[in-house]
């Protein structure tokens, strides 16, 4: 430790200031954790279905996947092997694969 005063109260000015720093960083901390959980409680469950429209007039749908289906957005096939089963299973034997496609 410095021995004369004017030192020592630079050294408690300067520790104040990063203080303040990391009172500062922490409140925006515990604001982003806050938002976060927030996003967490109020995000919009998964949709049952997804629909992808075709591009051009009318739009007709072209692909139909269970909205949990990994492969959804990624060029999954309609109604493809990873939500069939699934879908067979919530809504019977009857589902099957239809193509829309000309």
């Amino acid at each position: 430790m410095p021995p004369d005063l004017e030192r020592l109260l630079t050294l408690r000015v300067w520790h104040a200031m990063w203080l303040v720093r990391i009172d500062h960083k922490i409140a925006e901390l515990q604001k982003r954790e806050a938002e976060r959980e927030n996003g967490r409680r109020v995000r919009p469950a998964k949709p049952e279905w997804i629909v992808q429209l075709s591009i051009g007039t009318g739009r007709p749908p072209v692909q139909v996947s269970a909205g949990d289906c990994y492969k959804c957005g990624r060029g999954g096939c309609p109604l493809c092997t990873w939500c069939m089963e699934p879908v067979q299973q919530k809504w019977g034997p009857g589902v099957r694969y239809v193509s829309t496609r000309s």
